[in-house]
């Protein structure tokens, strides 16, 4: 597990950052989580599995947000030691550092990327910081987000791109924001599943394109990236969350071996 960090820290390997959009439940988390390890490893493919333990960002109030937090916790800690993987949340606020001893990367959801304490806060534990670009932001703003926390963590920082919006319920990726990131000196992620929302686009919850999953990823990985951030689910349909955008779980498979080829002869 701590092997796959070090990797990322020194940017020579390609990694995958999957799992569920939140936890839900014990069954799907760990159905989920062994079926990714049992990919990667089969690939050799440095593995952080991801799962908010609770949802802050909905578009209506009756949206699930979380089965409690420390019930959510103890089952991705339980990803953790069944699994020997590492482990990357959400956090909203400064807070919920006190609930997530175990996770091993922090991350910064996009509306929240400008909250300097936020991000100092999560910077001062030690831990991997992921910082995603807000959806309002342009790619260059994002090298002073990350020193707000590169100093207080031994730059322990990750950049992802996530798409960016000009309202109307959609979403565009600039390729350009990759490269002007990739500058700055930290790992540059893409999210391939959050670039294909369309945000409040079902009214009461946010709609999607999955059929786009798969090209925007290649585009990605041939601008190049370190890292793919995918959301994926057994049965994406009855998800409680980002039904319309999480991968099945059946075609990672597909999409790894992809993107795999842009790194590896």
């Amino acid at each position: 597990m701590n092997g796959c960090l070090e990797h990322i820290a020194q940017r020579d390997c390609f990694f995958l950052i999957a799992g569920n959009c939140v936890v839900e439940d014990e069954q799907t988390t760990m159905e989920t989580a062994e079926y990714l390890k049992i990919i990667c490893d089969r690939l050799n493919l440095p593995l952080i599995y991801k799962s908010s333990f609770r949802k802050a960002n909905r578009t209506s109030g009756e949206s699930f947000t979380s089965l409690g937090d420390k019930e959510a916790i103890r089952i991705l800690t339980k990803v953790k030691t069944e699994f020997d993987l590492p482990l990357l949340t959400d956090i909203h606020e400064v807070r919920d550092l006190d609930l997530i001893e175990d996770i091993d990367v922090l991350q910064i959801p996009a509306f929240l990327c400008r909250q300097t304490d936020l991000i100092r806060s999560a910077a001062k534990t030690g831990k991997w910081v992921n910082i995603k670009k807000g959806q309002f932001l342009a790619p260059e703003n994002m090298k002073e987000a990350a020193a707000k926390g590169a100093d207080l963590n031994d730059g322990k920082i990750m950049l992802t791109e996530r798409g960016t919006t000009f309202g109307y319920n959609n979403l565009v990726v600039d390729f350009r924001s990759l490269a002007i990131m990739n500058s700055f000196g930290y790992p540059v992620v893409f999210d391939a599943t959050h670039s294909v929302q369309r945000p409040g686009g079902l009214g009461d919850k946010s709609g999607g394109d999955r059929e786009f999953i798969i090209p925007l990823a290649r585009a990605a990985a041939a601008v190049g990236i370190d890292g793919l951030f995918v959301e994926t689910h057994p049965d994406p349909i009855r998800a409680k969350s980002d039904s319309a955008t999480q991968m099945p779980l059946v075609m990672m498979p597909e999409l790894i071996k992809s993107i795999l080829q842009f790194f590896y002869d």
